[in-house]
């Protein structure tokens, strides 16, 4: 069946068990295209400032774009929210079965927006445009692999025991804990509701098949396309640990000696298969671990294997599939651990706790999971808390109450701006600078290291808004996926759609303004202003500490750059460029000075003055 372009959306109230259909705003659609950008729209009408993210007022929005599941690659669904682990705009991103299957359940809607709590238990069961509210039995209690079992003819989104006792970094698992909607907290809000599961019942869209193969074709042939095809996101901690990025354990060091057990390599010596085998763009490599069977993803191994200095291959499949059932993040997870090993070691627990205790590991991330030993309860709140509870406030870095992933910036001072100036906490997917500046990418002048991180920002944005795997970004960079709009019936040009980037981004920051954050905000964690361990080992190839003097530079400029006050906030000007200053209410302070510009006088970045006329 092909999907006929989406113009509504599916209203849940939990309190009063009511679901009803509402046309989305017309002007929201052309502004904001979906995912992404349209959650973004909703959760600033719909939130006052403070709410309180596991209030029955907050909202949990599971989107869709336009041209989910016909693009190539994974489908994505967007979980948008306000973020319990870091009072921020939330979106997090998952893919497998479930957002192609939702695609097909939902019929003329672009998502389900869902409020309230219910009084009991429940499941989300959606079909033939249609939704229902159903109880959860005894589903509730039971982990991520047995609800998803429970539902063999659908696909299911569903949150583990972590969700259930909101753990602030908890998830919302979908296919048996293989895919993930990860950092910030998605899974706690979903169970603060008591929502269990999200069941989509119908086969997925199909359309545009001769346009997806010749994207395919595109995307193979192009760097990330052969990367993905070859080993997707596993071989991160090979690059990470080849110039000296890899958080390694607890952030101390830059390399990690076991790193050659935990790659590419060791992962398809014990794979039984790979996702998806057939497609163009093939998954992820499926695993057999003492937990069950996972798909580990890169962030696996580098901050269960590297950063709690495990380097048995084995070991860290099993902490991935322990997260996987549970619904916990493994990123946070990891960090989380890594942070309770270095307190241990500088006598701020009662806990001896070493790295390389793969055991002693999994049992911490169960504790955490289920809130039952104090440490693990006070870990559920995050590392920010742990350290407000315990000491220990540098020992692994946060932004905004979210710990950094992936990365170790202090190789990379442009991957630090991207870290601090990330919307939803320190997180490496808005935009991966590291991957050019660590290679030796010499970039000419503030202004371009700049624009690299401010650009990379606005392009996924729209990604997450058609929503397109952002690993296609090679081949839709081109026009932004105005060819795929267009064949949905939706015109737009690549400079328009360079304004959507920049319009939702600056949205999601006027939505963090609202709730009270602002430059200080946007600094750099003290865990980075320390050197790594091994930096003097390789002189040359980063790891030294970051400058903070060199950095406030370099945000003062991407303030500038993004038409933002000092402080961080956008300004009027900037508000009525991109069609923002009717959206904008009067809880979020704007600024009435105009920053000066640093952009060039023939910049794309310069739209036509719109409005958003609801």
């Amino acid at each position: 069946m092909t999907r006929e372009y989406p113009t509504h959306l599916l209203r849940i109230d939990l309190s009063s068990r009511s679901v009803a259909s509402e046309r989305i705003p017309e002007a929201w659609l052309e502004r904001y295209v979906g995912g992404k950008g349209l959650g973004a729209r909703y959760l600033y009408t719909e939130l006052e400032a403070g709410t309180e993210p596991l209030s029955a007022e907050n909202v949990l929005l599971f989107l869709l774009g336009p041209v989910s599941g016909l693009t190539p690659g994974e489908a994505r669904y967007a979980a948008v929210t306000k973020s319990p682990l870091t009072g921020t705009f939330l979106d997090s991103y998952s893919g497998g079965s479930f957002p192609d299957r939702l695609a097909g359940s939902l019929g003329n809607h672009l998502g389900v927006l869902v409020t309230g709590r219910a009084d009991e238990p429940v499941v989300l069961s959606v079909a033939d445009g249609d939704a229902s509210i159903e109880p959860a039995g005894d589903l509730w209690g039971v982990d991520a692999v047995e609800t998803c079992e429970a539902f063999p003819d659908a696909a299911v989104a569903c949150v583990g025991p972590a969700g259930e006792r909101a753990v602030q970094y908890a998830t919302i698992a979908a296919d048996g804990g293989d895919h993930h909607a990860g950092r910030g907290g998605a899974g706690a809000v979903m169970g603060s509701k008591r929502l269990k599961a999200v069941v989509a019942h119908d086969a997925a869209p199909t359309g545009l098949e001769a346009l997806r193969e010749r994207y395919e074709r595109r995307f193979a042939e192009s760097e990330t396309g052969r990367w993905q095809s070859a080993s997707g996101t596993l071989e991160t901690i090979d690059f990470a640990n080849e110039v000296g990025v890899l958080p390694t354990r607890g952030w101390q060091a830059g390399r990690f000696d076991g790193a050659s057990e935990l790659g590419v390599e060791a992962v398809r010596d014990r794979a039984d298969e790979r996702e998806r085998e057939d497609d163009a763009v093939p998954g992820g490599f499926r695993i057999e671990s003492d937990d069950g069977e996972s798909v580990p993803r890169g962030a696996t191994p580098i901050m269960l294997g590297a950063g709690l200095g495990i380097d048995d291959f084995d070991a860290v499949a099993t902490l991935g599939a322990t997260c996987d059932r549970l619904g916990v993040d493994v990123i946070t997870a990891g960090n989380a651990v890594a942070w309770a090993i270095r307190a241990s070691r500088e006598g701020l627990l009662e806990r001896n706790l070493s790295f390389g205790d793969e055991d002693a590991a999994r049992a911490v991330i169960r504790e955490i999971a289920t809130r039952e030993t104090p440490l693990g309860n006070t870990l559920a709140d995050g590392i920010e808390a742990a350290a407000a509870e315990f000491g220990g406030e540098d020992l692994v870095p946060t932004v905004k109450g979210m710990d950094c992933s992936s990365y170790d910036p202090r190789g990379a001072e442009t991957m630090a701006l991207a870290y601090a100036t990330s919307d939803r906490g320190a997180c490496h997917r808005r935009a991966r600078p590291v991957e050019s500046e660590a290679l030796g990418r010499a970039w000419p002048n503030d202004r371009a290291r700049v624009a690299a991180v401010a650009g990379e920002q606005n392009r996924r944005a729209v990604c997450w808004s058609l929503i397109a795997d952002d690993f296609l970004e090679d081949a839709l960079s081109h026009d932004l996926g105005a060819e795929w709009l267009a064949a949905v019936g939706r015109e737009y040009d690549r400079a328009e759609l360079a304004t959507v980037g920049e319009r939702i981004w600056t949205l999601v920051r006027l939505f963090n303004v609202r709730e009270g954050f602002a430059r200080a905000d946007d600094s750099l964690p003290e865990a980075l202003l320390e050197p790594q361990t091994d930096a003097d080992e390789r002189a040359g190839t980063g790891g030294s500490a970051l400058d903070p003097e060199r950095f406030d530079a370099l945000l003062e400029f991407y303030y500038r750059y993004r038409g933002w006050s000092d402080e961080g906030r956008p300004t009027r000007e900037t508000l009525r460029r991109l069609g923002l200053e009717s959206v904008v209410d009067d809880a979020t302070p704007v600024p009435e000075t105009d920053a000066e510009s640093v952009l060039d006088d023939d910049s794309d970045r310069h739209p036509a003055e719109v409005t958003d006329d609801d």
